[in-house]
């Protein structure tokens, strides 16, 4: 599935952008607590056989996902609630610095 990612990866990468973004930000005048991050996907459904069964979910990309006929394919809305690890009562502040294009 070379045109896939697996859903833990993808969300390990939001996860390290918004921790670049959250140490960015420090100690800047304007910063921004997140609400529920909302991701909406299609994915697919990996069953392998074998000693364990081992499921996996893989992330595509929408044009892709139309040209997969053997894999069954899902749209899901995911809603994740960034907190700190060290104060999960508390939501991180997140700022830095607009990149070109960005509002």
């Amino acid at each position: 599935m070379d045109d896939a990612v697996e859903l833990a990866d993808l969300i390990g990468q939001l996860r390290r952008e918004l921790s670049v973004a959250m140490w960015a930000g420090e100690g800047k005048g304007l910063r921004f607590e997140p609400g529920p991050v909302e991701l909406e996907l299609t994915v697919g459904l990996e069953k392998v056989a074998g000693p364990e069964v081992k499921v996996r979910f893989w992330v595509f990309d929408v044009g892709a996902s139309a040209k997969r006929s053997s894999v069954i394919t899902q749209r899901i809305k995911l809603t994740l609630d960034p907190r700190l690890g060290d104060a999960p009562d508390r939501r991180p502040l997140i700022a830095g610095e607009s990149l070109p294009g960005e509002r």
